[in-house]
C-alpha cells in the first residue's frame, strides 16, 4: 500500500518550506513520491514554489477550488485514485491553512482507497512564535490540525526563545481544550529544531511519527465564510514598494485580520520575486518564473482598503 502524509499547519505556518525538505530527504532515501496540493483557492501560489522538485522521482499534482465543499472532496478523491495508479512509495498532502481534518479521514476509508493508501503521517507545523491573539474560529482551526497530529514541527523555533516556545504550547493546549479534546501537548509532542540543522534521525522521526485518534467537537468553519482569501492580479510594484503596502495592509485595521500574503511580481528588469509574509515576517526572494498575482488571507478582509494600499503604492511608480 502507498503511506500517505498530511502536513497541515495555519495559514502562513511554513507548510511549503517544510515540505520542501521532507521532500528533498524521501527521495534521498530513494522513495518514489508524490506531492498533491490540496486548495480551496483559485490559484495555487505553493505549487509554483515546489516546482523545482519535479524530477524522475517527484510529481506534483493539484486539485483548486472554485467549487463548493461537496466538489472539492469529489476532486480530492478523484486525484487520490489516479494518483494510486502512479506507482508512489509515498504521497504527501499541503492542504490549505484551514482543512477540514475529516475529509482526509473519510476520504481514504472510502472505496477503493481503502484498499490502495494507509495513513502513514499527520505532522502539524506550528508557527513557535504564535500569535496570542488569534480568533476564536482561528484557534478552532489550529486545535483541529494538532489534535490528530503525530507530531508538531515548530517553524522559525530559532527566533523564539524557549518562553515563547512554552507560551505556543499553552495557547495548543488551551485551544484543544476550547473543543473538548482531551490530548494534552508536552515536550514529547513537539519537535523544535531549527529546520536547518534537521537531521537524519530527525527526518526518521519525522516519516514514522504517524497520527493521534484524538476526537474533538466540530465546526463547520467554512460556511461561516469567516476566513477570505482576495486575488489581485497583474500588479506592478517594485520590491521596496511591495514591502510599503505589505506593511500598510498588516499594519491598518481596515483592511480586516490578515494572516499571509504571499504571490510573485515581475520586475521592470524581467526577473521573478516571490512574496511570503506574515505578521511576524515579510520575506521577497529571486525565483525562476511565478505570475503575476497576490494573495491576501485572513478574516473579514475589506478588498476595497487593501485595494487601496495596493493601488497607491503603483502611482508612485509614475510619480519617480
Amino acid at each position: 500500500m502507498v503511506k500517505i502524509d498530511l502536513i497541515t499547519g495555519f495559514l502562513g505556518s511554513g507548510k511549503t518550506t517544510f515540505i520542501r525538505k521532507y521532500a528533498s530527504y524521501l527521495m534521498s532515501q530513494g522513495q518514489n513520491i508524490g506531492i498533491l496540493e490540496n486548495d480551496y483557492g483559485a490559484i495555487n501560489v505553493d505549487m509554483m514554489l515546489l516546482s523545482d522538485l519535479r524530477g524522475d522521482n517527484c510529481e506534483l499534482e493539484m486539485v483548486s477550488g472554485g467549487c463548493d465543499r461537496d466538489c472539492h472532496r469529489r476532486r480530492f478523491k478523484t486525484k487520490l485514485i489516479s494518483m494510486g495508479m502512479c506507482g508512489y512509495d509515498r504521497v504527501l498532502i499541503e492542504p490549505s491553512g484551514i482543512f477540514d481534518m475529516d475529509e482526509f479521514f473519510d476520504t481514504l476509508h472510502e472505496e477503493p482507497l481503502d484498499r490502495w493508501y494507509e495513513i502513514g503521517n499527520v505532522i502539524a507545523i506550528v508557527d513557535a512564535k504564535l500569535d496570542p491573539n488569534l480568533s476564536e474560529q482561528a484557534d478552532y482551526v489550529l486545535a483541529s490540525e494538532a489534535a490528530n497530529a503525530g507530531l508538531i514541527v515548530l517553524s522559525r523555533s530559532q527566533e523564539a526563545s524557549q518562553e515563547e516556545i512554552g507560551q505556543t504550547i499553552m495557547h495548543l493546549n488551551h485551544a484543544l481544550a476550547q473543543v473538548k479534546c482531551k490530548r494534552e501537548i508536552d515536550a514529547s509532542h513537539i519537535l523544535s529544531t531549527d529546520w536547518n540543522s534537521f537531521t537524519k534521525e530527525d527526518f526518521a522521526r519525522i516519516s514514522s511519527c504517524g497520527y493521534d485518534p484524538a476526537s474533538y467537537v466540530k465546526q463547520d468553519v467554512d460556511d461561516n465564510g469567516d476566513f477570505d482569501s482576495l486575488f489581485f492580479m497583474n500588479r506592478h510594484l517594485t520590491k521596496e514598494q511591495l514591502h510599503a503596502a505589505v506593511k500598510d495592509i498588516m499594519d491598518s485595521p481596515s483592511c480586516g485580520s490578515v494572516f499571509r500574503i504571499k504571490g510573485f511580481q515581475k520586475l521592470e528588469d524581467g526577473t521573478w520575486i516571490e512574496l511570503n509574509a506574515t505578521r511576524q515576517t515579510t520575506e521577497i526572494h529571486p525565483i525562476k518564473e511565478g505570475q503575476e498575482v497576490l494573495i491576501v488571507i485572513g478574516e473579514g478582509l475589506v478588498k476595497e482598503e487593501i485595494e487601496k494600499r495596493i493601488a497607491g503604492e503603483e502611482q508612485k511608480t509614475g510619480l519617480e
